[in-house]
């Protein structure tokens, strides 16, 4: 058994860099009802500010058009779409953070795309026109939401152009001239506005190295620094229908961000911010550990001690309403989701939502919980236990001695592991229906529920004696909250009067 004793005055404000911004699709599929419907949800239970996606100036969206007027080809923007995403966004209360891709395909220097909505992954064919597109959607922005609220918006040039089916040819000279247009149109706009790259995955962090020094060679501006991050090995086997990976060790994604932020610091610019604008454990979107509790588990530590190297960290993403790779063909197919289709919270959803829920200060933190205090005293921990190896047990059991402000407390635990919160587990054994009918679903979203356990307890010389067991790949919530004793200002009460207590 683990012993943990909890020294109130040793606490930090809490680093809630894990919530500053999530992933989406592609952002036409904010178009849709489920797409929003989650968006709302995911909003209320875990407060994210920003949200990232492709294909900003995709044909889907819209934005860019030639038009034939008699012999004359003419530009024509139009802003109907983004317009009406860009508002829901912010109804919802979550803002944007611009991504500048892909090509649109009449300005597009060759054919070659990516997933199955075919964004183009090619340079632009005139420079020029690729500039004034910049200034007329950064204007526009500006014009609809005003330059307050525009100068909070980071503006990220393209998607992982160090992968061949990404950019092409992953033509590195050819992606900072695409950033040094783009960033000086944004900053021809206005100077204040924020803009950043180069967005590349993991693997490629010379890329790091050779953009920051560009930017200072050649005087580019540049106010952030973005990267992807994934920890999963290559596949060991890829069907129609799934793509399986192992994972390699939670800490390789810490370190991963702690190798970056120290190549900035030795860069030309080594106060610049560091967004991982993407991360999970593996980066297909047809991927089964996306729906389990390992997954939830097993980003635990990365959300706990994440922030201490980055300024946010994206997670990809927030719905499985995602169509990269063809529209989902079953109700859980390994997507990237916190939620599932139907509405269905997945372990990972719920991961967020405990951490959304911790308090204001931190005042223990290891590799296995994080125990924080609220402004009312509330003390409230995340605990988890990821488990790589297959098998039954891995339980861990956990002793914690914990400082409490009152003697009686009020002890609230939600759990989520193999048995419970887990709608795949469920779905496994209701013979997997790819398209449940309405009665399976309400079955999946009473399975999606963590587990709910209360007690009281009271607490010695201010102390809290907790043990608690962890089972494989949970993860749980437990607030103890002081409490405010009003049994005796009830007239003639006496529990024994009613039968069977």
């Amino acid at each position: 058994m683990k012993s943990i004793k909890v020294q109130e005055e040793t606490g930090t404000i809490l680093n809630t860099n894990w919530n500053f911004c999530v992933g989406t699709g592609r952002l036409g599929l904010a178009l849709q009802k489920e797409y929003l419907d989650h968006l709302k949800i995911v909003k209320e239970k875990i407060g994210f500010k920003y949200i990232r996606g492709h294909g900003l100036l995709s044909d889907d969206v819209g934005i860019y058009r030639e038009i034939k007027v008699g012999e004359e080809t003419k530009v024509f923007y139009n802003f109907t779409y983004i317009d009406r995403i860009f508002d829901s966004f912010l109804e919802i209360g979550i803002r944007p953070f611009i991504e500048f891709g892909f090509m649109p395909s009449q300005l597009a220097s060759g054919d070659q795309t990516i997933f199955y909505w075919k964004g183009n992954v090619t340079p632009p064919k005139d420079y020029g026109k690729w500039k004034d597109l910049i200034v007329a959607v950064v204007s526009h922005f500006i014009e609809r939401y005003g330059i307050d609220e525009v100068k909070t918006w980071p503006f990220e040039v393209w998607n992982e152009p160090n992968l061949t089916n990404f950019w092409e040819g992953a033509n590195k000279e050819e992606y900072f001239k695409l950033y040094k247009v783009t960033a000086n149109a944004v900053k021809e706009v206005n100077s204040e506005l924020q803009v950043g790259g180069p967005a590349i995955c993991g693997g490629a962090d010379q890329w790091i190295v050779d953009f920051l020094q560009f930017c200072h060679t050649e005087n580019v501006p540049v106010d952030f620094v973005s990267r992807h991050a994934y920890t999963s090995e290559s596949p060991n086997k890829v069907t129609p229908d799934y793509y399986y990976q192992n994972l390699v060790d939670n800490t390789d994604m810490l370190h991963q961000f702690k190798v970056v932020k120290g190549l900035i610091k030795e860069s030309p610019f080594p106060e610049l911010p560091f967004h991982i604008t993407e991360y999970n454990t593996s980066y297909s979107p047809i991927n089964p550990v996306h729906d389990t509790p390992l997954n939830a588990a097993y980003l635990a530590r990365i959300l706990s001690e994440g922030g201490d190297y980055v300024d946010s960290f994206s997670y990809w993403t927030f719905s499985d309403v995602f169509e990269e790779a063809d529209v989902p063909k079953a109700q859980f197919h390994g997507g990237f989701g916190l939620m599932a289709l139907n509405e269905i919270p997945k372990p990972t959803f719920h991961l967020f939502a405990f951490f959304h829920q911790l308090g204001e200060t931190q005042v223990y933190r290891d590799e296995q919980v994080l125990v924080t205090k609220r402004k009312d005293g509330t003390v409230v921990l995340v605990a988890w236990n990821e488990v790589l190896e297959k098998g039954e047990g891995f339980e861990r059991e956990l002793r914690l001695e914990l400082p409490v402000a009152s003697g009686n407390v009020f002890i609230k635990r939600q759990t989520v592991d193999e048995q419970h919160a887990n709608p795949w587990r469920v779905w496994q054994e209701m013979g997997r229906p790819r398209f449940p009918d309405k009665n399976s679903v309400e079955t999946l979203k009473q399975a999606a529920k963590p587990k709910l356990s209360t007690w009281k307890d009271t607490a010695e010389n201010g102390i809290i004696d907790l043990t608690i067991t962890l089972t494989k790949n949970e993860i749980t919530l437990i607030e103890i909250i002081p409490v405010k004793d009003e049994t005796n200002t009830y007239f003639g009460l006496d529990d024994s009067l009613i039968n069977s207590y």
